[in-house]
């Protein structure tokens, strides 16, 4: 299930959300420009380590709990953490105010990658993506919007569904990811621990006057354009004579 656009309109623009979406968009080409050890070496010192993290490492150490927020580790890696940011970014910005969310999205992306380094300390593996911290993204719409529409991708069909369903089925599927033992290269527990952390920070950090479990908004009306014509009486009569004809100012 692939989200694609949702009927949910804002009232700021949403700044941050595209700052956060063009720097994601720069570091990545970035890292395209290196070569293959260069990456590597990259992904090593600004990801997170958890044996590094929970050692007695370097203090820099603390900043990879940010720095890995911003790397990715291909083209669909950063595609879907985007795609998913550009839908729910901007009303949860929206919700919170473009410094808060900055700060929100910040916190959960680190409680995110703790979360991730704390099931696992011994791994030696580095934590890199921005999903962490667009999962608290999730968990915030969740709360503020359940019932807001959202137009997804399944299979053949394209279809709209409340918010409600979409990302509740996206955090059961992290779930039991988890309960099920998946691994591979993709980082369940972050995903959990930013969501939770999204449902509990957007209490208290959300707009004076924004309340959360909104209505669904609705949806803006097809105009459609008519050509005027003019009819003649079918009674019989004189058909009204045409408007005079008006012209240009090139005379």
């Amino acid at each position: 299930m692939l989200p694609l656009h949702d009927d949910n309109p804002t009232t700021l623009r949403p700044v941050v959300t595209i700052g956060l979406m063009a720097f994601c968009i720069v570091v990545f080409l970035y890292q395209a420009s290196l070569s293959p050890l260069g990456d590597a070496r990259l992904t090593l010192a600004a990801g997170v380590v958890p044996a590094r993290l929970f050692g007695a490492g370097n203090p820099f150490d603390l900043l990879t709990l940010v720095t890995c927020q911003y790397l990715h580790g291909g083209f669909l890696h950063l595609g879907g953490n985007l795609l998913y940011l550009w839908i729910f970014g901007n009303n949860v910005e929206d919700a919170l105010g473009h410094r808060r969310f900055f700060l929100f999205y910040t916190v959960c992306g680190v409680v995110a990658s703790l979360v991730h380094a704390a099931s696992d300390p011994a791994s030696t593996v580095p934590l890199i993506g921005a999903s962490g911290a667009i999962s608290g993204v999730l968990g915030a719409y969740l709360l503020l919007y359940p019932r807001a529409r959202v137009l997804v991708w399944i299979g053949i069909f394209i279809v709209r569904l409340p918010a409600f369903i979409v990302l509740g089925l996206w955090f059961a599927f992290q779930v039991g990811a988890i309960v099920l033992g998946g691994g591979g290269s993709v980082a369940w527990g972050a995903h959990v621990g930013g969501f939770v952390a999204g449902l509990l920070l957007i209490i208290p950090m959300r707009r004076r006057g924004m309340t959360l479990w909104q209505p669904a908004q609705p949806r803006a009306p097809v105009v459609q354009r008519t050509r005027a014509r003019s009819r003649v009486p079918v009674s019989g009569g004189t058909p009204p004579s045409p408007p005079p004809r008006r012209r240009g100012p090139w005379g």
